[in-house]
């Protein structure tokens, strides 16, 4: 009983401290639009830590900035890729399988489960830039986070 109640205590002080490890380096990562290249998209790797409790996995925080106007083209993410993204300004369309596309504003999240296919992922917004920052639990091997559809 002890035992399984200091497991569960460990895993949510591991969960918090990684969530105020991520929001705290946001700052230092964090760029204007202006920044951002010709193609209106940008993603900086903001967080990579192996999951002590979980053998073989790790979780990484990526974030994903799109000038007005801006997108990235359809894909997947790794097999093992288990997505949390949260939007952190302005809004971004998002169509997964063949759900309606919908639409998330900020402070809103939403997640993807290994083999999803993201059809839409773009600015919902011509004037504003949107930042989202999306959280992967993956195989701690994985380097390619990201295929692309024509790749």
């Amino acid at each position: 009983m002890f035992t399984r109640f200091f497991s569960r205590l460990a895993f949510m002080t591991l969960s918090i401290f990684i969530t105020f490890s991520i929001f705290a380096t946001l700052p230092v990562f964090a760029a204007s639009a202006n920044d951002l290249s010709a193609d209106k998209s940008k993603v900086t790797l903001v967080f990579d830590r192996a999951l002590p409790n979980v053998p073989g996995k790790s979780i990484k925080g990526l974030l994903v900035e799109y000038a007005p106007g801006g997108s990235t083209p359809a894909h997947i993410h790794a097999a093992s890729a288990f997505v949390y993204a949260t939007v952190l300004e302005g809004a971004i369309r998002s169509k997964i399988n063949d759900n309606p596309e919908q639409v998330y504003h900020a402070g809103e999240n939403f997640f993807e489960v290994p083999g999803d296919h993201h059809r839409v992922s773009a600015n919902a917004s011509n004037t504003q830039p949107m930042r989202m920052l999306a959280v992967f639990v993956v195989d701690t091997n994985e380097e390619n986070l990201t295929r692309l559809d024509d790749e």
